[in-house]
């Protein structure tokens, strides 16, 4: 009998791929967490006081009200061209009294007025987002503390001006802004539905809208939005309009002066 090759014996037999496990609560410096796990491939992961903390993924309701309310924000910005909008795992640093914490919010906006400026290679914001937008994780009750009380708190005290929690359920959805004490205050609602930014100026929506989710094009002809949201529909709907009415009035006058020639007996063939 012949000798087994042991070697190319263990290279013809499969061998399972090792599990990949969260490393959540994991203690860790912050310059490993910058090096190793900041870009995970696997995990998204936040970093609070040397231990890292992952990221649940959201229901599909609420990603879709997600995905509604970036191209919002997109719109805005193709228009106003005055910040950038920067979408998950673009974060920053917050050295706070009490913490020192990287954050990620699921959507950031950098104004072009910010202290500290956003260059194109950047893979993270060296100052402070003016508006950030986080879709609530309800996965746990840690979850939910960290996006609608830890965040708040660190959110206020970084100077954040405002600061969004989008929730499908609308259990935990909340809107809130700087006031001139430096203390997060919910955002007044006009009509009980109507959030106005102060920090994006003409930026508004309807809270019903998130869970509607109305397509850009109704939107375009909508009071609220049309000054931000594709205006050259509207331009386009009016020059329509005016030409329409061109030929009406045109039609009009071709038909009174043919009755005029027809009543004086000339015929038109």
């Amino acid at each position: 009998m012949g000798s087994i090759d042991v070697k190319e014996h263990s290279r013809s037999v499969h061998m399972p791929e090792p599990e990949i496990v969260s490393e959540h609560g994991r203690h860790v410096s912050e310059q490993e967490y910058w090096e190793k796990y900041y870009e995970h491939p696997d995990f998204r992961y936040e970093w609070n006081n040397g231990i890292l903390e992952e990221l649940s993924v959201s229901d599909f309701k609420n990603n879709t009200m997600y995905y509604w309310f970036s191209r919002l924000f997109g719109c805005y910005f193709d228009i106003k061209k005055n910040g950038k909008v920067l979408l998950g795992d673009f974060g920053f640093r917050l050295d706070l009294p009490y913490t020192l914490s990287i954050r990620k919010p699921d959507l950031a906006i950098v104004l072009t007025d910010n202290v500290t400026s956003l260059n194109d290679d950047d893979r993270s914001f060296k100052g402070i987002f003016d508006v950030c937008v986080e879709l609530i994780s309800d996965a746990t009750k840690r979850d939910i503390k960290r996006d609608t009380v830890d965040k708040v708190i660190e959110y206020e005290t970084a100077g954040v001006r405002e600061y969004y929690i989008l929730d499908a359920s609308k259990k935990y959805m909340a809107f809130y802004r700087l006031n001139e004490e430096g203390i997060f205050v919910p955002i007044k609602r006009k009509d009980g539905d109507i959030v106005e930014s102060e920090v994006l100026d003409g930026f508004r929506f309807r809270i019903s809208d998130l869970s509607r989710q109305p397509p850009l094009e109704e939107l375009a002809h909508d009071e609220l939005y049309y000054d931000f949201v594709i205006p050259s529909l509207k331009m386009f709907k009016h020059r329509a309009e005016q030409e329409r009415h061109r030929a009406e009035q045109e039609k009009q006058r071709a038909d009174r002066l043919a009755a005029k020639l027809r009543s004086l007996g000339i015929a038109l063939d």
